[in-house]
């Protein structure tokens, strides 16, 4: 019997080179999607199947998905390129699974839910760093205490960013901060909070950040109020306090394509040392109306080596048989305990 087909697209990119070498270390082999010839001469070295195809063609990214059963997309930055492919894959009747952690992504594709369930198709972004680690510790702190109120999270992963982050961070560079309350989504200046939590090596000062579980965390669990933060330093915060009043300068056109171009002239993201050497951890707290709260901790590899695990994880369950048509989460695809099935995390309650 014929196993289903995944197409990966955007296998050229930093984070997408990760995410092919750990399916071809899995034991699955994808077909390679993109725009560039580049992606025919990475499939002919991997010897794999290729189909060249750009997003901007609907029709041509629409056949180019005719036998495939999953997409995993790679190619962001995803607030441009995550709708037409989802169209391609609600059109074609093909799971999709990307890696964003942009918040309008996922409000985005949360709306199509009912689309989604009526075309038979599972709509799965955010298999990465962000934002399956937080999501199933948001969901498993849930499940500890039932009537929460509020959900805190705080992260910090070390080993530096690909030039895919650092542009998708430049381009939103002037947006503020965002937090949710009483269940909507409600726009904060940039650095709006700093507070001090144990990521797990002490006590350290973390900022509020626009992450992807403002959104995500809210379905997956339903507390209405909730913020996430990173661990920052001095410099940073005071960089991300003098982006509330630069904002007109910093999305300027001269400026973006400066930083743009200083991007570009860096390297692809950390290498294989550097991600060996590095970690990622996730701290949640869940607080209820009665003050009751629940803490836990996540611990496992670099967020680049981690994406790629979770993602290839989530496409081999995809393509096991184990989507469900709507808009998931990875806690509502997988369950909470989903992140404890990939090498090298650990979960710790702290109570």
């Amino acid at each position: 019997m014929t196993e289903p087909a995944a197409l990966l697209y955007g296998a050229t990119g930093y984070t997408g080179r990760l995410i092919l070498a750990e399916c071809l270390a899995r034991g699955l082999r994808p077909i390679l999607g993109g725009r560039s010839d580049e992606v025919g001469a990475l499939a002919v070295t991997n010897g794999l199947e290729s189909r060249i195809v750009g997003l901007d063609d609907a029709a041509a990214l629409r056949r180019a998905l005719n036998g495939v059963a999953a997409v995993l997309h790679c190619a962001g930055p995803f607030s441009r390129t995550s709708r037409p492919m989802a169209d391609a894959c609600l059109a074609a009747r093909v799971h999709y699974l990307d890696i964003t952690g942009e918040i309008s992504v996922f409000e985005a594709l949360a709306a199509r839910t009912e689309e989604a369930r009526a075309a038979g198709v599972m709509l799965l972004p955010g298999t990465g760093f962000d934002v399956v680690p937080s999501d199933c510790l948001a969901a498993h702190l849930k499940a500890r205490l039932p009537g929460a109120t509020r959900l805190t999270l705080a992260f910090e992963s070390s080993g530096g960013l690909s030039r895919g982050t650092a542009t998708t961070m430049v381009e939103n560079i002037s947006r503020g901060g965002a937090i949710r309350r009483g269940g909507r989504i409600t726009p904060v200046p940039a650095g709006w909070k700093t507070i001090r939590v144990d990521l797990g090596k002490g006590p350290v000062e973390v900022t509020t950040i626009p992450w992807g579980d403002i959104a995500t965390a809210w379905y997956s669990t339903g507390i209405p109020d909730i913020e996430v933060y990173t661990r920052t330093s001095a410099g940073m915060r005071a960089g991300l306090k003098a982006s509330r009043y630069l904002g007109w300068l910093l999305i300027s056109g001269p400026v973006q394509r400066w930083l743009k171009e200083k991007i570009r002239s860096g390297k692809p993201g950390p290498g294989d040392a550097a991600r060996a050497r590095g970690a990622s951890r996730v701290w949640g707290e869940a607080v209820d109306g009665a003050g009751n709260h629940a803490r836990a901790r996540v611990i496992g590899p670099e967020g680049y080596t981690m994406t790629s695990r979770t993602a290839v994880a989530a496409l081999t369950r995809t393509l096991a048989g184990g989507a469900t048509p709507g808009f998931k989460t990875p806690s509502r695809a997988f369950g909470a305990d989903f992140i404890l099935s990939i090498e090298g995390v650990v979960r710790e309650d702290l109570e």
